[in-house]
């Protein structure tokens, strides 16, 4: 009879350990991922100018060509596009001449555009959504030196004098971390 009692008592702690543990309940919380999701940030830029010449006879103009007279006013419209979505940024544009060019031609950057350095301008674009345009040279135009003479252009003709030629190159460096233009520039340039 001890037995069965002793047995009894046990499987009844038994039973009450096992009901108890399973009405106990521990205090448990937790919270909802947090994701971090890094993208890219982007600067693109154009450098257009309108062509004026068919130079591979395919009825569509592919260069830019223009005749010297003397006095007279050329359109030559290089423009700088920084396009939508791109992050602010310095704006540079290098303009450089040929060692002839100021014997025949004179011409004015924009005065939107800051000169930095000898042929080199920049400006500060805040981020947009929208395209951002902006013209290099003041009035879209360059003007043929009136004291130009003809024997100077025979020189040309011959070969004897390098044509004069002016060429531009746009740069964009984010405007974040670059507090002046001087470091974003030898940066951009490098």
């Amino acid at each position: 009879m001890k037995k069965k009692i002793t047995l009894t008592v046990t499987a009844l702690a038994l039973v009450i350990c096992v009901a108890i543990g399973a009405t106990l309940a521990w205090l448990v919380d937790k919270t909802d991922d947090v994701t971090n999701t890094f993208t890219y940030g982007n600067i693109d830029i154009t450098l257009t100018e309108t062509w004026n010449t068919d130079t591979d006879g395919d009825e569509t103009n592919d260069a830019w060509v223009a005749k010297m007279i003397p006095g007279n006013t050329i359109s030559k419209d290089p423009e700088v596009t920084v396009e939508g979505g791109s992050e602010a940024c310095w704006l540079f544009v290098k303009v450089t001449e040929s060692s002839t060019l100021k014997d025949f031609i004179t011409y004015t950057v924009n005065s939107d555009w800051k000169e930095l350095e000898d042929g080199v301008y920049y400006r500060e674009v805040e981020a947009s959504d929208s395209d951002q345009s902006f013209n290099v040279l003041d009035g879209d135009q360059v003007t043929v030196s009136s004291t130009v003479t003809k024997t100077m252009m025979d020189r040309l003709e011959a070969g004897t004098t390098t044509a004069p030629t002016l060429t531009f190159k746009a740069y964009a460096i984010q405007k974040s971390n670059f507090s002046d233009t001087a470091t974003a520039w030898t940066e951009v340039s490098k």
